[in-house]
């Protein structure tokens, strides 16, 4: 054995070949040992950013929520929700209800700054609404969960996949608002399941500081849509860790006895009533101080009248709504397009008619 690593073997000739071989001369061959191959370490790649700091991977919960259309002011915008809000900002959203990547990044991409995955209302569940929020994290817009009912089991799997908000339908008092909060916390401060190493929430695993930030991250959205939700609004928004109020016009026109009747006087009434209290949260308090109001903007209550009544977030759509109003819009256009046409025919006959028998 060689000390280099390498051992060395000398074959022999076989006797039937050493008469036809002048002179044979034995030769070695050297065969490198298993010390030879033993691999090096790799070198530890560091990425910087263009001013030369690390870049350190952050959670998903983290992704810049400017779109494609605001990206010039990316620079100088806070990067969440939470921030945009406390900075300020009113933020313009969108509903996903077919659960399509496509429509996701095309509403990423025309300028929404959240769009909420909708697993209450819409077919899906945590496995679509993962692919949802892939083609929304690669337009840099932000995503918000809808749980399809206020419990711990649900909080868990959508928060695992690091959105940056979550919505809680029917909460009703300051009891079940406490409960909501409990669910998106890990102990002590909540009962959380805690998988936090493996999630795509915390980059799975790569973001070491995940637990350090979440909080501060995660934007805790409460609906009232009840009139029990309306008598207890005030308690429920000054519940610690919730964030910002839904309203639900339609549900709570059909709570009053009003079913799709949002619009109605009484039904309106009832809603200004619980603006007021949950601005009540807000008055003195400066930005960032107190629960945001956010809602749904309505044929009769447009996105404008929302933003002057005090609400910093507003859905003007939703994803099924728009496909459905351009595809009756076009079927429209097609059929009238047919009878026009038709029309011009009867008018082209009648004239070449005419033409034919003066020619005559």
């Amino acid at each position: 054995m060689e000390s280099s690593g390498s051992m060395k073997l000398t074959p022999t000739t076989p006797a039937f070949l050493s008469s036809l071989l002048p002179n044979p001369k034995p030769h070695s061959i050297l065969i490198p040992s298993y010390s030879a191959f033993k691999p090096k370490p790799l070198k530890t790649l560091t990425l910087t950013t263009p001013n030369n700091t690390p870049c350190i991977p952050k959670s998903y919960s983290a992704d810049v929520s400017s779109s494609a259309v605001t990206n010039t002011t990316a620079a100088s915008s806070p990067r969440n929700l939470r921030s945009r809000l406390q900075n300020g900002d009113t933020l313009y959203g969108l509903f996903l209800l077919s659960f399509s990547p496509t429509l996701a990044e095309i509403a990423g991409l025309a300028g929404y700054d959240f769009v909420v995955v909708d697993m209450e209302h819409g077919h899906g569940g945590i496995s679509d609404a993962l692919p949802c929020l892939h083609a929304l994290a690669a337009t840099g817009t932000a995503a918000i969960l809808r749980v399809p009912e206020s419990s711990a089991t649900w909080a868990k799997k959508a928060l695992d996949l690091g959105p940056q908000g979550i919505m809680f339908p029917m909460i009703d008092s300051a009891e079940s608002a406490i409960d909501a909060v409990s669910f998106c916390r890990f102990p002590p401060a909540g009962i959380r399941g805690s998988a936090h190493s493996v999630v795509r929430a915390s980059g799975y695993g790569i973001d070491e500081g995940y637990l350090g930030s979440y909080q501060e991250e995660l934007l805790i959205m409460c609906q009232v849509e009840s009139v029990e939700g309306v008598k207890n609004v005030g308690e429920i928004s000054a519940v610690d860790g919730v964030d910002c109020i839904q309203m639900g016009p339609l549900d709570l026109s059909a709570s009053m006895g009003y079913l799709w009747d949002p619009g109605n006087r009484k039904v309106r009434q009832l809603m200004r009533e619980a603006e007021a209290k949950i601005l009540k949260s807000r008055s003195g308090g400066g930005v960032g101080v107190g629960t945001y109001l956010s809602g749904f903007a309505m044929p009769h209550d447009g996105p404008g009248d929302l933003k002057s009544r005090g609400y910093h977030m507003v859905s003007g759509a939703v994803d099924v709504g728009l496909f459905r109003s351009a595809a009756v819009e076009d079927v429209k256009k097609f059929r009238l397009s047919l009878i026009d046409e038709d029309h011009d025919s009867e008018e082209e006959e009648g004239k070449d008619a005419d033409e034919k028998y003066w020619s005559e």
